[in-house]
């Protein structure tokens, strides 16, 4: 698929069909993930690819909102970085996480980010806890996000050029309704 069609077509997917993810399609979502950018080239990220369904679904239980959907997801990437590695972990974790996201779409799969760090679980657990606690993550490493893959079972139209919020790009200064 052309990429800004990929771009165009992207949107957050939160209900999957019942149809396990090929792994010639997971393969080449971690080689992607693999090339994504990283500050001073430190490859500070690390993947988790989840295909067990039970652990899919205790993973669904990491936030205390906004997680609950991944239990109908066939697939979970989660996204993991070594902060000792550089201290640019978060936006390296990010973009390989986006990568998945363009991969996943570019293959005709559905995508969504989980925000998992600095989530809480409950009130005595932070998400990222829970999560590390559930797939045996070193304590030197952190949890970024989770990313739900699957074939989609819900449509959604790309967002319109005309309702891109252009007003919010401005050209060498920064000028709001004209003024500096």
């Amino acid at each position: 698929m052309d990429f800004f069609k990929v771009i165009e077509k992207r949107r957050s997917v939160r209900k999957y069909r019942r149809q396990p993810v090929e792994p010639e399609k997971i393969a080449l979502i971690i080689e992607t993930a693999l090339r994504a950018p990283s500050s001073r080239g430190r490859n500070t990220w690390e993947f988790i690819v989840v295909d067990d369904h039970n652990i899919i679904r205790e993973l669904s239980n990491a936030k205390q909102s906004g997680s609950s959907f991944l239990k109908g997801a066939p697939l979970a990437l989660v996204v993991c970085a070594n902060p000792d590695k550089s201290d640019m972990w978060i936006e390296n974790a990010s973009i390989a996480s986006i990568f998945i996201s363009l991969a996943a779409e570019a293959q005709g799969l559905g995508s969504c980010w989980i925000q998992i760090r600095d989530r809480r679980h409950n009130a005595e657990k932070v998400a990222e806890e829970f999560v590390k606690e559930e797939l045996k993550i070193p304590s030197n490493l952190r949890v970024e996000s989770i990313i739900a893959v699957g074939y989609p079972d819900e449509q959604k139209p790309a967002h319109k050029k005309e309702e891109l919020q252009y007003e919010k790009v401005f050209n060498n200064v920064y000028k709001k309704n004209g003024k500096i």
